[in-house]
């Protein structure tokens, strides 16, 4: 009796509906350059990895790369839209309306601009202070430079640019009053060949140290080849520039994006701002060259910690622009507001906006 008993409730269990993992999340990255060992899409697809490791099966994760901005950036987004992606990561400033864009016609798909400032119900922002690491690199740049002089190569005159520009400036001069730093702007994200001509102009205006804002490697390899010093930005360049670099400031996305898809999964993802920095780990400081005195690195790391524990603010004042007017008083310092905003270039910088 027991023996029919038991094969009859297997039998009955046999003949239940087995029960059906919930699908995968979607999650899709757009990148508007190549994907490189360095660099911007870089670390944004290191994030992508941190991702996908972190959720397993829960996630089914992709990265188109190389997407200008533009009418082409729109088609890209709402081709994944339709292909069921619930989650989209938009990582360049460019990607912002097409992104609104296509939010509005796709309500139930969440989507990130990073960069970006606009919101609506389905599209959050998010970006890093940027800054904190231009400041320190460029106190690193003030105790290196023989000549005083530093050079820029920047994307676009947009505020997250212009702050960084004015923050390596400032901590260049907090250690080297003396200092000027010549901007060259490119108006693009990645030009290889225009970076290089960008640092090799500097490099020939006497700046011995530059720093830039763009996707490629280029100027990098460039302060290599004529034996000078640059600040690699977004990742280690050291592989590059072995004897140039003079140190790295690095971007680290991966446990936003993954905080960000675990909310998606759980229900309690919502649109709003976020802006991390050293505190929150995104933003950092390293990868010293062999030509950086121990002296000097320590600086450096002692004053990123003074930014992590909120002691040291980049745009604390007195300030002044490079007109000679009094942007930010003593005792006072820019709001998030004020520097998300950021329409003015600093004492010490040499150019103008856009130019």
């Amino acid at each position: 009796m027991y023996k029919n008993l038991a094969a009859a409730l297997a039998a009955a269990l046999l003949s239940l509906p087995a029960t059906s993992q919930p699908p995968a999340l979607k999650i899709a990255w757009v990148h508007v350059a190549p994907l490189a060992q360095a660099g911007w899409v870089r670390q944004h697809e290191e994030g992508r990895k941190a991702v996908q490791a972190a959720l397993g099966d829960r996630v089914e994760t992709r990265s188109v790369e190389n997407v200008p901005e533009g009418p082409d950036a729109e088609r890209v987004i709402r081709d994944l839209a339709q292909q069921g992606y619930g989650l989209v990561f938009t990582p360049s400033f460019g990607y912002m309306e097409p992104t609104l864009k296509v939010a509005r016609d796709f309500p139930h798909v969440k989507f990130e601009s990073v960069t970006g400032y606009k919101t609506a119900p389905n599209v959050a922002t998010a970006n890093a202070r940027y800054y904190e690491g231009r400041y320190l690199a460029g106190v690193a740049a003030g105790r290196m430079t023989r000549t005083h002089v530093a050079g820029y190569v920047a994307g676009f005159p947009i505020p997250e640019v212009v702050q960084g520009i004015n923050a390596f400036t400032l901590g260049m001069r907090s250690v080297d009053p003396a200092a000027q730093v010549h901007v060259i702007w490119l108006n693009t994200w990645f030009d290889p060949p225009r970076e290089r001509e960008a640092a090799m102009t500097l490099f020939n205006q006497k700046a011995d140290v530059v720093a830039f804002h763009s996707a490629s490697t280029a100027v990098m390899a460039a302060a290599q080849e004529r034996g000078k010093l640059a600040v690699a930005y977004h990742s280690d360049m050291r592989f590059v520039a072995p004897d140039a670099q003079l140190l790295a400031v690095t971007h680290h996305w991966g446990d936003y994006y993954t905080r960000r898809a675990s909310q998606v999964l759980d229900g309690s993802w919502k649109p709003g701002r976020f802006w991390g920095g050293v505190r929150e780990g995104m933003v950092k400081v390293g990868h010293f060259g062999p030509k950086v005195p121990a002296a000097v690195r320590e600086e450096v790391l002692a004053r990123q910690r003074d930014i992590g524990a909120g002691r040291l603010n980049p745009f604390a004042g007195p300030i002044q622009d490079n007109r000679g007017r009094t942007v930010v008083a003593a005792g006072q310092a820019l709001s998030d507001e004020q520097i998300l905003g950021m329409d003015f270039l600093v004492a010490g910088v040499q150019g103008t906006l856009g130019r």
